[in-house]
């Protein structure tokens, strides 16, 4: 699967969290993992103010956008758009089970039309050169799941997708919660790697339910590349080990204090162009967790962090609750 190995493994698009701060930050700790954008629909694209929605530093490559929408004409021009701002890859969302997007007709609600998906895949490999892939779910409400992907991927791949993202869930679109979606229906990991044996020519990755990098090993033996969300976000420090693991290199940086004193400058020129310090920091606050001194570093920038002029001072003085927790030594009582 070595020909696959750019998937091997890859963070998530999360909505409200994946922004590009979070991916600087993210990149700091593993040079090879894929990055995504958080979900951006067709219509922000087409009629929003585009430099916001898809602006990203150069350090955060390779990073691929994830678009939303249903209609191939205007999936076509948003994925040109996206192109021409530098993207590695084109993603096509159709997992999100949320009631805000099952509006929209786009999202989960769309395995429920593989053809159409069909035609979007094509159309926006018509309109640009990059990699185009589709995250999907295995069925939705009373879909047979075995059924429901066959159909789809069948669909996609003869449009000429590049690559499965699979989360092994079921979405459920009236009854659940997006948060429930992503924790309820029972996982079927099998059914991605049934999938993998019948496409063996096309990168299959698979999503959901992926916490220890044991599991996510356990998972390469079948399929192409892990795609991990929430664990990811909330245990950043994880990422450390990707590089070494999964690609065989070293990491960027031997600790995670290093990697706070590597953000530092990414936060002082974001800082010049007046975005807010908490709007970069609430995406460390998990950085330390489980180590001496997080519940103070999360502290420190979840109080300190919310001043208008707070700056790079505030992240470094959070850091420093955690150099001294680690260089404590309690005295043992000496007995007379």
């Amino acid at each position: 699967m070595k020909q696959f190995q750019s998937y091997r493994f890859s963070v998530a698009p999360m909505m409200e969290w994946t922004d590009r701060h979070c991916r600087v930050f993210h990149r700091l700790l593993s040079r090879r993992a894929l990055l995504y954008t958080e979900m951006i629909t067709t219509a922000a694209l087409l009629h929003g103010h585009v430099d916001r929605l898809l602006g990203f530093d150069d350090v955060e490559h390779p990073v691929a956008v994830q678009l939303g929408g249903s209609e191939p004409r205007d999936l076509a021009a948003a994925a040109r758009i996206c192109a021409d701002f530098g993207y590695d890859e084109i993603n096509l969302n159709i997992g999100c089970p949320s009631e805000r997007v099952q509006n929209g007709a786009f999202g989960a609600c769309l395995m429920l039309e593989p053809e159409l998906v069909g035609d979007c895949v094509a159309a926006i490999k018509a309109s640009v050169s990059l990699p185009v892939t589709v995250k999907c779910r295995i069925g939705v409400d009373d879909q047979d799941p075995e059924e429901a992907l066959g159909t789809l991927s069948a669909a996609i791949i003869a449009a000429g997708v590049d690559g499965i993202i699979v989360h092994a869930r079921k979405a459920w679109l009236k009854g659940l919660s997006p948060r429930q979606n992503r924790d309820v229906p029972p996982l079927d990991y099998p059914l991605v790697h049934a999938l993998k044996r019948t496409y063996p020519e096309i990168p299959i990755m698979i999503n959901g339910g992926l916490v220890t990098h044991e599991s996510m090993q356990e998972q390469l033996r079948h399929v192409d590349g892990v795609m991990v969300g929430r664990q990811a976000y909330q245990e950043p420090a994880m990422l450390l080990s990707v590089d070494p693991l999964f690609f065989g290199e070293e990491a960027p940086l031997t600790d995670a204090t290093d990697v706070v004193e590597a953000f530092i400058p990414y936060v002082e020129a974001r800082r010049a162009e007046g975005v807010p310090l908490h709007s970069m920091t609430r995406h460390i606050l998990g950085l330390f967790n489980g180590r001496p001194g997080a519940r103070a570093f999360r502290r420190h920038l979840a109080t300190e962090g919310l001043a208008r002029d707070a700056g790079a001072d505030v992240l470094r003085a959070a850091a420093a609750h955690v150099v001294k927790a680690r260089s404590f030594r309690p005295v043992e009582a000496v007995s007379g």
